[in-house]
Order: structure tokens, then C-alpha cells, then sequence
């Protein structure tokens, strides 16, 4: 795994302020050694991964609010442990790339395995923090922290495994304590997309490992990188509802026009994340080695139709709920990056991809949306 992350101290961002991470990662690239990083890291990583597990995401508000502070606390230990390996990189001194980089304060540079462990552990910890508050259902929580999980084990090379574990009792801060509530919204507007970007660069890891053993004829080692990659994409609405979990109407007024002209040079949009590019050229690449039909795949290989066909629903998924994500933020809007040819809206636009994803996927998975498929290539033979 090669991408890393660093919380810092609390920087102004265009008109939003006091957003304490910057995430900093380099390209992945599959079949790296699994990291060794020594007894008290792989002791605490384990500890941090039972922890995830462990968490109540639909307990009463009050017992969740306590999991969750203990699960801040255990990875805030297996984030002491790492570091006391080497420092962080102090990723404010590393420039933006692109506008989407300055924005999301998210950085490219060269790491080693410790590295990489410490700034995801950092970011994992950061949005630990954050959702000890944040109003997520306890599905999306299930599924962030399944992600989260996923990703200390991958970056620390920690094997898991099974078992109880004493964790401190943490105090709860008193009602009505910590800063305003507009500001945890701005940062969690940022934390939530860092998270989602460390489930990308995770995921485009796993998708490029399973995809070089079937090259290589490693079938069992494939389903095993298949099922780590469904649990990132299964974790990439839940992250972005994480970011979203603001009222639609302080994103209206205070958080949209930050990420237009004249805030920014360019209008921001997914498209310009990178992390996600990296994914989404994993996928292709793992497609064009498993191009079966799911049918045609079954018959020969049963286990790999079902854990590809887990990974692609968890991709039309994500295209699905983003759709509805955007509808409960904009309603009709325009989006702020369309195209003037597009459609009339964000939804609209957000739409037209799911259908196209869908219409791709259609034959590839088991219950696949064949009404769209035939009406998408009605409309390309025409």
C-alpha cells in the first residue's frame, strides 16, 4: 500500500476554517511486501481492528457516542505506536497539485510502509473523531468503520483474528462542550472526504492485487483482494454521507461557493479527484482480465462470479446513492462543474452515469439491470 495521510494544525481554507487534515498519498501500485513494522505496531493495529469490529453502530445515541470515543482512543494508541517509528511528514510543506488537491488538502509524495500506515491511521482517527458526533445511520457507520478497518489492517500488514479486548473507559466531554457547530460542519465536510479518498486509493490497491494473481493464476489470493475491494467500494456513499451530514442549507450558503469561481480558479467536481481516477482504471483493468458474462463465469468459476459480482454491485451502488446524496444536498440545481450541453441538473447528470454503469454491468453480474442494457444499446445502434 503506498498512500498516506497527515492530520495537521488548524489552517484557514478559502471562507472555511479550522480544518485540522492534510491527507498525503503517492500512486498505488500492486504486489508491494507486506509491511513489517514491528510487535507493538502489529500488537496495536490488531487491537485498533478488533475495536472496529466491535463497534455498537446501532446502539442508543449515548452507548454509541462512548464505542465510538473508545475506538478514537484505541487507534489514537496504534497512531503513538507508529510514530514513535518515525515522525509524520509534514504534509502543509508538500505543494498542491491541482486546485482539487489545494481544496481538499490532500498532497502526493513519496512514502515508505510506515508512512503510509501513520498518515491512514491519522486520517482514520480524524474521522473517528468526527463521527463520534455526526447524525450517520447505523448502516453507513457500519460500513465506514468495516472500510476503516480494512485499511489499518492493510496498511500495517496485521493479521486478522478473533477475540475480546479490555479498551479504557473514555469520558464523554459535558453537553453543549467543543466548538461552534458550523465549524465542526465545515471540517466535516473535508474529513469525510478524506476518508473517502483513502477508501479509493485502498480499493485501486486491492482491485490492481486481485487483478496481477489471476494474471498469475493465484485464484484463491484474487477472491481473497476481491472481498478487501467490495468492503472499500461498499464504504465510498457511507464516507461521502459522512461529509454530507451537514444541513443542506449551511452547504448552500456556506460551503457551495467555495468550490466555484471565483473561490477557486475551476469549478470542483468528482471527476477531478484523483484517487478515484486510480480506482476507476483498476476496474477497467480488472474487467478487460475477467470479461465473462457472470453466467459464462459461473460455470467455470463460481467463487469468482460471486466476489466479482459482490465488487460491481457495490460500484453501482455507490453511482446509486450518490445520485440520491445530491438530490437531498442541490434538489434540481445545476451542478456547479456542468457542462452547458448536460443534462438540466446535477441529478440528472449523476443519473445518466448510473444508467451507463449499470447498462456496462448488466451481463457481468447476477441480477443485473437488463431493461437499461437493451435501452442504452438501442439507443447506439440508432
Amino acid at each position: 500500500m503506498e498512500c498516506s495521510w497527515r492530520n495537521t494544525s488548524t489552517m484557514g481554507l478559502h471562507q472555511i476554517v479550522d480544518h485540522p487534515a492534510v491527507a498525503v498519498f503517492r500512486e498505488p501500485r500492486s504486489g508491494r511486501p507486506t509491511p513489517t513494522l514491528g510487535p507493538r505496531v502489529e500488537a496495536e493495529a490488531k487491537r485498533t481492528a478488533r475495536v472496529l469490529a466491535g463497534v455498537a453502530t446501532h446502539a442508543r445515541p449515548v452507548e454509541r457516542t462512548a464505542v465510538l470515543r473508545q475506538a478514537t482512543a484505541v487507534t489514537g494508541e496504534l497512531v503513538s505506536a507508529l510514530s514513535a517509528l518515525a515522525p509524520a511528514v509534514a504534509g502543509e510543506g508538500v505543494p498542491a497539485e491541482s486546485i482539487s488537491q489545494s481544496y481538499f488538502r490532500v498532497r502526493e509524495v513519496e512514502l515508505s510502509d510506515q508512512q503510509a500506515a501513520v498518515h491512514g491511521a491519522l486520517v482514520i482517527h480524524r474521522g473517528l473523531e468526527d463521527l463520534c458526533d455526526a447524525p450517520l445511520s447505523g448502516a453507513d457507520l457500519a460500513l465506514e468503520v468495516a472500510g476503516m478497518r480494512q485499511a489499518v489492517l492493510d496498511l500495517t500488514g496485521a493479521a486478522p483474528n478473533a477475540g475480546s479486548d479490555l479498551v479504557p473507559p473514555v469520558a464523554l466531554p459535558e453537553p453543549g462542550a467543543g466548538p461552534p457547530l458550523e465549524r465542526v460542519w465545515s471540517a466535516r465536510w473535508l474529513i469525510g472526504h478524506q476518508v473517502h479518498v483513502l477508501f479509493n486509493i485502498c480499493a485501486a490497491v486491492a482491485v490492481a492485487d486481485a487483478t496481477r494473481q489471476m494474471r498469475h493464476g493465484d485464484r484463491d489470493a484474487a477472491l481473497l483482494r476481491l472481498a478487501d475491494a467490495t468492503v472499500y467500494v461498499r464504504g465510498f456513499p457511507a464516507a461521502m454521507t459522512h461529509a454530507s451530514t451537514i444541513p443542506s442549507d449551511y452547504y448552500m450558503t456556506a460551503v457551495r461557493h467555495t468550490m466555484a469561481p471565483p473561490s477557486v480558479d475551476v469549478p470542483l467536481s468528482g471527476r477531478q479527484h484523483r484517487g478515484y481516477k486510480l480506482f476507476r482504471a483498476a476496474m477497467k483493468d480488472l474487467l478487460a482480465v475477467v470479461p465473462d458474462s457472470y453466467q459464462h463465469l459461473a460455470a467455470r468459476a463460481p467463487e469468482l462470479a460471486e466476489a466479482r459480482g459482490a465488487l460491481l454491485e457495490a460500484d453501482l451502488v455507490d453511482s446509486e446513492r450518490h445520485v440520491t446524496l445530491a438530490y437531498s444536498m442541490v434538489h434540481l440545481r445545476r451542478s456547479i462543474a456542468q457542462r452547458p450541453e448536460g443534462p438540466d441538473n446535477a441529478v440528472a447528470e449523476l443519473r445518466l452515469m448510473r444508467h451507463r454503469r449499470a447498462a456496462q454491468y448488466a451481463s457481468l453480474i447476477r441480477f443485473g439491470d437488463h431493461y437499461i442494457a437493451d435501452a442504452v444499446a438501442g439507443l447506439r445502434h440508432a
